[in-house]
Order: structure tokens, then sequence, then C-alpha cells
């Protein structure tokens, strides 16, 4: 390991790294929650594909009806760390719920839907590293990749050690309420993993899909790559500038987040760029053959004992392609 020059902020909460903007209270209550029977949770460790999967369930359980605006968004797929567990309670159902915690801390419920979207380290890694950067509570607008990959192979992130929260949910992976799927398979496949998550829902939503060609051809193109780039990049710029809800109660995590950044003196980037490339190998073209080689032992010690290593059979060639 290298020496890290400079460091994401964060705050801890309940023993994970958390972004310092968001509401401890909001967090604690996202633990506490008390999961209904119709509550569908999309998991992921952060920068895994979870604003995608959330499109993706929305357009199924929504038949094919985008999100209007990025309160809309939160409204309708709360993220409940960052806005509270309320959210939940008054969302519109059938709807989804967002969290990135692991599997001791989520609030669980053998009735309640659990998707669980695992993506390559590698990629996790620097497609986080964009995202530190872009927001400006972590104080990190300047700092490298190469400072952030220390961090992140030592778990010092959001949420904690990668390799920590992939374990607990792939313990899981085969339980009848949780669906364990790869970004990698859903970029691969885009069409058959739509179809096998509306399964998880609900056989019916699946049936509708497959007897209905431009539905589902809908949905593939509202979630794909470049319409979220346009649409929820733009949407959340336009949120940004002002950060309150006009047709809902303004969230406690929202109110949280914009006290902090008033009295901190945060200014929000005018771009937002939450959505970046969405790719498979970007890792590639920033991490070094030593740094795949050190990710690659990492790998094998925190997964020694399991067939994780499956899941990306192609992950730890090193940037040379060797």
């Amino acid at each position: 390991m290298t020496q890290v020059r400079k460091k994401p902020v964060y705050q801890d909460i309940f023993g994970l790294p958390m972004n310092i903007s968001f509401s401890p209270e909001c967090v604690r209550g996202t633990i506490q929650y008390k999961p209904r029977d119709d509550d569908i949770f999309i998991v992921t460790f952060p920068k895994c594909g979870t604003t995608w999967t959330q499109h993706i369930v929305h357009n199924i359980l929504s038949k094919g009806e985008p999100f209007e605006s990025f309160e809309d968004f939160q409204i309708r797929s709360p993220f409940m760390e960052m806005l509270g567990p309320k959210t939940a309670e008054v969302m519109p159902r059938p709807r989804a719920i967002k969290t990135h915690l692991p599997f001791h801390l989520n609030p669980y419920s053998p009735k309640a839907k659990y998707i669980y979207v695992a993506r390559n380290p590698k990629d996790c890694c620097v497609s986080f590293y964009h995202h530190t950067k872009m927001f400006p509570e972590y104080q990190f607008t300047d700092g490298s990749f190469d400072d952030f990959f220390e961090v992140f192979m030592n778990g010092e992130n959001d949420w904690g050690d990668y390799f920590d929260h992939l374990l607990s949910w792939y313990e899981h992976r085969l339980d009848s309420n949780v669906l364990f799927i790869t970004y990698e398979e859903m970029k691969a496949d885009t069409r058959a993993a739509i179809l096998k998550i509306a399964s998880f829902l609900d056989q019916t939503y699946k049936d509708l899909l497959e007897s209905d060609e431009k539905l589902i051809d809908k949905i593939l193109y509202q979630t794909s790559s470049d319409y979220m780039r346009k649409h929820l990049n733009e949407q959340m710029e336009n949120f940004y500038c002002n950060p309150v809800f006009h047709r809902n109660e303004t969230p406690e995590g929202i109110k949280y987040i914009n006290e902090y950044f008033k009295n901190q003196k945060i200014e929000m980037p005018n771009e937002m760029k939450f959505v970046r490339k969405a790719a498979v190998g970007d890792w590639k073209n920033y991490f070094s053959a030593a740094q795949s080689k050190l990710m690659m032992e990492r790998f094998k010690e925190k997964t020694r004992g399991t067939d994780i290593a499956n899941l990306w059979p192609d992950m730890f060639t090193d940037v040379t392609g060797n």
C-alpha cells in the first residue's frame, strides 16, 4: 500500500463511514425500520447499479411510466438512509426502497423482497471515485484515483468494506425472497435481466412484458444509459439548484442536508454526472498493473472458501490483458 495523501471526509454511524451531510437519525431510523409485507428493497454497495435497477423496477411496476423529476424519483423510490424511514411509509405502492446497508443492518422481513445487485470491485472502485469527487461535502474534489484506491482497499469509504458487504448478501443469494444478480449480467442481456426481475416481483409482471413487445422496448429505452445520462443528470442538476420538494413534504433527510450545506457554505457543482459511463471494464483506464494485482490478492483473501470469483471470471486480467 502506498501512502494516502488525501482522504474523503466521512462521519461514523453504527461503525460505518457515511456521507458527512447525512442525518444520523435518518440512518438510525432506516436500520430500525420494520418492513411491510409488500416492501421491495433494492440493495447494493454504492455504485453497483443501484439507480439503474431503481429505474428498471419502477418501469416494471408503473408499466413503462418514467419518473417525472428527481423529486418524483425520491418519492417513488426513496433512498431511505438519506431521506429517512418516513418516506418508505408514505411512498406510493407498489414501489421500491433503496438502501446500501449490509445484510445485518438492513431492515429485514421474510415476507419482503430484496433485489441485491453486485458489481465487480474494480469498476465499482472507479465509479465510486468519480462519485466522491463530484459531491463537494466529501472535500475530495482534488483527490486522485491512487488516493481513493487506497481508501477503497482499506474499506474506509461510504458504507465500509466492499467485500464484507458483498459477502453479507451473497450468503443469502438462495433465499426465496432475495434476487441476487450482477451488474455485468444485466449489461450483457438487459432484456433477460428485466424479465428476471419482473418474474421475481410477480409472475404477472413478466407475463405482461412477454405479451407486450412495445412495452418492454419502451422500458429498455427508458432505462438505457444514454436516456438516463440525459434525463436523470438533468433532473438532478435542476433539483440541486433548489433542493426542496414542491409537491410533497420535504423529507427530514433533505432538510438536514440543506442545513448542513448552508452552515458549511457548500455549493453544488453546476453539472451533475451521476450517470457517467455505466460501462463494464472502465477500470482498465485507471488501474495500474500493481493495483490490479493488489485487488486480486485482496479479493482472493476476502472471498476464500466461496465461489464468488465465478461471478467475474475475467476480472483478474491485468491492465495489459495478460
